[in-house]
């Protein structure tokens, strides 16, 4: 066994710089960081393979910090692996500081960002799933603290890892009784977590998360079982261990110590070796995920233009086609996948298909596991049901994962199934995310070509794909990019322009049949990228019609949506956008009505187009 002496020594040395950093910078979390000080020292010490130099080696052991705001601590046991200067520390939580308040991407050797509780296990479970499907030799470590264990995601991760036996996945559950605002759910009493935990079908180990011995013992016991179990260590540790005044007392979650309690600590500490260091073991191979730019997303279907078809069974032909030959490419759906049409990618390449079943916070989160290890996951369920995922998609966005999500299932023109199935909100949430796309074809060819833009694209995007059939409006050859658009009617003399995506595109179209029945033209343009949207082409479609009006129609919430993001493009101009979208909460019924009763079918279209141009036409000229 490794000598005790030099694992006290360095978890001392662990306490010292969480506190000092703590210190330095006027707040953070030392109380946290000092419970798993011990834990971690061996963990780092003995069982942890990483090679600092190269921390997105697919080799690498992974060690995901779902108690993000222990961040000093993942950032010390990093500079005791000689990945930095441990002085460094001191700019913890200043501005342009890589050691932020809680983990992110600019700190290298952070798997995820955290900080929002309960999503770690499910970012290890992602990266845990990796190494199982495709049999990599690494263990992921996740240590969450017990606060946490409130939150429901924990036991969807939970779930998620026993079904699909991750046996390479070791959860450490630092058990220090004490949360922000008073003690934990279950504070010390131990069984409590065991039978939850023995509950999912993990292989439990129950230590004193400060005896060298047992933490070492219950490592290589987790490293030496041989069933399909994931591994649980269940530590009882102390709040604010090693400092007597802060040890199990309450009151003192996020609060750094002033500079004389500091004083007071380090020396209650005692002689501490500042040399003390782990020397990590590097993995055998040296990988590097393979970047997007080698990544080949041609897409080639057969249509039929005397068919109709909709984008959500597109979006899944195109997907099976596109992941055959991506092999970093997974499929990641929430049980709708004969809705979502992801079924089409598991007949193909079932070994990276991945059931996530009814748990969409715990499927994003796995699928930002994935993403890290230079995995591109698809993420589909109905666009409705990633509401209830949205921390997760945030949290995504912030750990800079390349996911694509695709939602089906929007606006009221799904019909019968009612409001609480209907996306209506979808755009405006993944929209306000910075630089997230989003995508919305009408029919089929566009979807076609938008997947495989979609996938080839480096970063976030969300695809809205449609219940109902549509028919053709392009040719097979047509090309779509990102931030473009199609004009698909238009005439010499256009009064204004009309702007749809999605099902209001073929509104649009029927609602200008019938305006030039009343010798009315309109302009129609069909704005797929809806986030960037085609400025451009909307500005010259400004340029190029009688009065300078943009109509915009969406099967959406009013508030931003198409409309918002058109009106922010060309406002600067000083031109007029109307918005056209839903305002109300729907309801069932059939396709048609529910857009008449949302104001934005054919013929709603077409009375607020007569309205706009009897306003212009009455207006008085300007000098």
């Amino acid at each position: 066994m490794k000598n005790i002496n030099a694992w006290e020594e360095q978890a001392k040395l662990l306490r010292k710089w969480s506190l000092v950093s703590t210190t330095a910078a006027g707040s953070g979390h030392p109380t946290s960081c000092l419970s798993a000080a011990d834990i971690t020292a061996v963990l780092f010490d003995k069982y942890f393979t990483y090679d600092v130099s190269n921390p997105l080696n697919i080799y690498n052991d992974r060690f995901v910090l779902s108690k993000g705001h222990a961040a000093p601590l993942l950032y010390a046991l990093f500079g005791m692996s000689n990945a930095y200067d441990l002085n460094e520390l001191k700019t913890l939580r200043k501005l342009n500081s890589r050691f932020e308040g809680h983990p992110v991407p600019k700190y290298r050797y952070a798997e995820a960002a955290t900080g929002s509780l309960g999503q770690g296990l499910s970012v290890g479970a992602g990266l845990a799933l990796a190494a199982k499907r495709e049999n990599l030799p690494f263990t992921t470590y996740v240590l969450c603290g017990d606060g946490e264990l409130a939150e429901g995601q924990v036991w969807e991760a939970a779930n998620f890892a026993s079904y699909h036996r991750l046996n390479n996945l070791i959860t450490i559950l630092d058990i220090n009784r004490l949360a922000q605002s008073g003690e934990t759910m279950f504070g010390h009493h131990m069984n409590e977590y065991e039978q939850r935990f023995r509950a999912f079908n993990f292989r439990v180990f129950t230590i004193d998360g400060h005896n060298y011995e047992q933490i070492d013992q219950a490592f290589e016991q987790a490293h030496s079982h041989a069933g399909q179990q994931p591994v649980a260590i269940i530590a009882r540790t102390e709040k604010g261990k090693g400092v007597s005044f802060i040890e199990n007392k309450e009151g003192w979650h996020g609060k750094a110590l002033k500079e004389d309690e500091l004083k007071k600590a380090l020396d209650e500490l005692g002689p501490i070796n500042d040399n003390a260091r782990f020397e990590l073991r590097k993995p055998e191979q040296t990988q590097i995920a393979a970047t997007d730019s080698q990544i080949n997303t041609a897409v080639k279907l057969d249509f039929d233009t005397n068919k109709s078809y909709a984008t959500r069974e597109v979006f899944g032909e195109a997907l099976a086609q596109i992941i055959q030959h991506i092999p970093t490419l997974y499929a990641l759906d929430a049980d709708v996948k004969n809705s979502t049409f992801t079924e089409d990618a598991l007949k193909v390449t079932p070994q990276r298909f991945v059931e996530c079943f009814i748990a969409e916070q715990n499927m994003v989160s796995v699928g930002a596991g994935l993403s890290r290890i230079g995995k591109i996951p698809v993420v589909a369920t109905f666009g409705a049901f990633f509401m209830r995922a949205a921390d997760q998609i945030r949290m995504a966005r912030i750990s800079e994962a390349n996911i694509k999500f695709v939602g089906s299932h929007v606006g009221v023109s799904i019909g019968e199934d009612g409001p609480s199935q209907m996306a209506l909100e979808d755009i405006a949430f993944f929209g306000a995310l910075p630089d997230t796309v989003v995508l919305q074809p009408c029919e089929g060819i566009s979807a076609a070509s938008l997947v495989a833009q979609m996938v080839a694209h480096t970063g976030m995007v969300y695809m809205r794909t449609l219940r109902p059939k549509t028919k053709l409006l392009y040719k097979p050859d047509e090309e779509f990019a990102i931030g473009g658009s199609k004009i698909v009617r238009q005439s010499n003399d256009d009064l204004l322009t009309v702007a749809a995506s999605g099902i209001t595109v073929y509104e649009a179209l029927e609602a200008a049949e019938l305006l030039k029945q009343e010798n009315i033209n309109i302009r129609v343009v069909d704005c797929y990228s809806v986030n960037p949207v085609d400025r451009q082409t909307l500005l010259d479609c400004l340029n190029s019609t009688r009065y300078k009006i943009i109509v915009t129609v969406e099967d959406h919430f009013a508030h931003g949506g198409l409309g918002d993001f058109i009106t922010a493009a060309v406002s600067a101009e000083g031109d007029y956008v109307e918005k056209m979208a839903v305002t109300k909460i729907s309801q069932s019924g059939k396709q048609e009505e529910l857009l008449k009763d949302a104001g934005i079918d054919a013929a709603s279209i077409a009375a607020r187009v007569k309205k706009l141009v009897r306003s212009n036409e009455m207006a008085p000229a300007h000098a």
